[in-house]
């Protein structure tokens, strides 16, 4: 079996240009097991980026000191920026450190990683509110740890210091994400088949536990609204959760094996799934409909060979914030980048044991995380967007499908606009 389609040549893919790479530093004789980097994340507004690198440490690197890096020299690796540290004035004249580097010692193995913000419109959905141990102002930036017992630990990225320990789950947290409306609700997926709701404006309050996955819970992603969580896990689930209610909207069926990450596009009209079956799905999640299949191997598993161990189980995707190109990670040893628009690579580079991946928050770099505990950095494939793909992203995170149905528009134009062609 090869990893690309027949009717696609090989030359013709580009390579993708890598621009830098952290390396965990652990010591010789460290065993292999715990050095995982299971999780990568940049902050919301671009400050940060922080990376799991196994044996209960999390690294937070100014993301403008890596860029910096990458423009003195972009074959030149960054591993240097172990003890460097940044300040800089406030406009009162004031010397306040930010950012600067963090080493956190998390006291388990991390698992997940999360960066959240305030937004002090968005008040705590706690009705009684009367006193609070905390209050996180606009320029709050928190980082999320779920960890390898169960519990989630959130800290403050400026200073370092611990603020909360959450402790419900009772098996690993796979998977953590905040509410993109900084409203401070994070939400911790975990082994123990469940997810739960955090509201941190309320002390870390944990607000809802939702039940329906029979297995294991890999990943959860809210949409760009906030209004919709995508939670995928063990035994082919996908679930889709209305986070207004607190209630299931629907279970979408497609994948043959285990699914272990998900992400929304910016828009909120697309959704990729990425699981063990070599197969990431685009769907539509307001219909429930697959619109969009990327392969890594072919010819394409049968259901029977794609639900065991097929040596290209797919462990990663991530959407940019182009909503047109889309990253993954396989076992066969390729991180690919993909566009809607095509069903082939658009560019692919080698990367061994790789386990997940990210966008910058200005989409130009994608980081991808190893089994050795490193973390690797591409420069994403050069776009520019088209002005039709650019109004129906405009459209779409204003309207969803069903919406869109009801408008009176030529049938072409709905196709278009619902991502159909």
């Amino acid at each position: 079996m090869a990893s690309f389609p027949p009717t696609v040549n090989e030359n013709d893919i580009a390579t993708s240009r890598s621009i830098g790479e952290l390396t965990n530093r652990a010591a010789p004789f460290d065993q292999k097991y715990g050095r995982e980097n299971w999780t990568v994340a940049f902050a919301p507004d671009g400050s940060f980026f922080a990376w799991s690198q196994g044996h209960r440490i999390v690294k937070l690197v100014p993301w403008s000191q890596c860029l910096n890096n990458f423009a003195v020299d972009v074959s030149q690796n960054i591993t240097n920026l172990g003890n460097t540290k940044i300040s800089r004035q406030n406009s009162d004249g004031g010397q306040k450190s930010k950012p600067c580097e963090h080493t956190i010692d998390c006291g388990d193995l991390v698992w997940s990683l999360a960066f959240g913000s305030s937004v002090p419109e968005k008040q705590s959905r706690c009705v009684n509110i009367e006193w609070h141990r905390f209050k996180f102002g606009q320029d709050q930036l928190l980082l999320a740890t779920g960890l390898n017992n169960g519990r989630i630990k959130i800290w403050d990225v400026y200073t370092g210091k611990l603020l909360l320990n959450l402790m419900d789950h009772t098996e690993v947290v796979r998977d953590l994400t905040f509410a993109p409306d900084g409203s401070l609700i994070l939400v911790s997926a975990s082994r123990d088949k469940t997810l739960r709701v955090w509201d941190l404006k309320d002390d870390g309050n944990m607000m809802k536990v939702l039940r329906g996955h029979q297995n294991w819970v890999y990943c959860c992603a809210f949409s760009p609204d906030s209004s919709i969580l995508c939670s995928v896990g063990a035994g082919k689930a996908v679930f889709l959760w209305d986070m207004d209610k607190y209630t299931m909207i629907r279970k979408l069926d497609g994948h043959h094996n285990d699914v272990v990450a998900c992400e929304f596009s910016p828009d909120g009209a697309l959704l990729a799934t990425a699981s063990y079956d070599t197969r990431i799905y685009i769907w539509d999640p307001h219909m429930g409909t697959i619109l969009l299949e990327f392969g890594h191997l072919f010819p394409a598993p049968t259901p029977i060979f794609a639900g065991g161990a097929n040596g290209t189980w797919v462990r990663s995707v991530a959407f940019s914030h182009d909503g047109v190109h889309i990253a993954s990670l396989a076992d066969d040893n390729f991180m690919r980048f993909w566009r809607i628009d095509k069903n082939h690579p658009v560019e692919v580079a080698s990367l061994n044991k790789g386990l997940c991946c990210a966008f910058s928050t200005d989409g130009s770099v994608l980081a991808a995380g190893t089994q050795d505990g490193n973390v690797h950095f591409w420069a994403t494939p050069k776009y520019v967007s088209s002005l039709q793909h650019i109004c129906r992203m405009s459209i779409r995170r204003v309207m969803n499908t069903v919406q869109l149905k009801k408008l009176h528009l030529p049938p072409k134009l709905k196709e278009f606009l619902s991502y159909q062609m």
